[in-house]
């Protein structure tokens, strides 16, 4: 029988955005399940508590069986292995992005030799979305709404 392909999207979804969810959607049809974890690292302030980020994903992905969302401590790859998933999915929005992550993604094949990493290339229009921007936006009394998807309110 052949193994369920359990992917993993972490990061800390401070807030999720929509070019989160449009990576997430294009992903669907490649793995029987997708786990959003949010990572929580005790040395990072975030703008929203991890119960608020938790039920905004899920609020964004209801519907959807296949999506699931958890929280975690620690290396992203002993989560992964607790979880039984075998591939960590990131996302690329420019080669400052790819650099980051091309070395993370060596680094967490020689911790979790069995945890493949697939990347996938923004798509143009969220290229520009990240959630450091849009928590820029919030506390600087902006409209954060276009990068923001249905669900997310504070």
């Amino acid at each position: 029988m052949q193994k369920k392909k359990i992917a993993v999207f972490p990061g800390s979804f401070d807030p999720i955005t929509t070019g989160h969810v449009d990576l997430v959607r294009r992903a669907l049809p490649l793995f029987d399940e997708i786990i959003v974890a949010i990572g929580v690292n005790s040395q990072k302030q975030t703008l929203f508590s991890v119960e608020d980020r938790k039920q905004w994903i899920q609020k964004v992905f209801e519907g959807e069986p296949r999506i699931s969302v958890d929280v975690f401590q620690g290396l992203t790859v002993h989560y992964c292995k607790k979880v039984d998933a075998h591939y960590l999915l990131r996302g690329l929005r420019n080669a400052s992005d790819f650099d980051y992550e091309k070395t993370i993604s060596q680094l967490n094949h020689i911790v979790g030799d069995d945890v493949e990493t697939l990347f996938l290339i923004s798509a143009p229009e969220f290229s520009h979305i990240s959630s450091t921007i849009v928590r820029e936006i919030i506390k600087g009394g902006g409209n954060a709404k276009p990068f923001l998807p249905e669900g997310v309110k504070f």
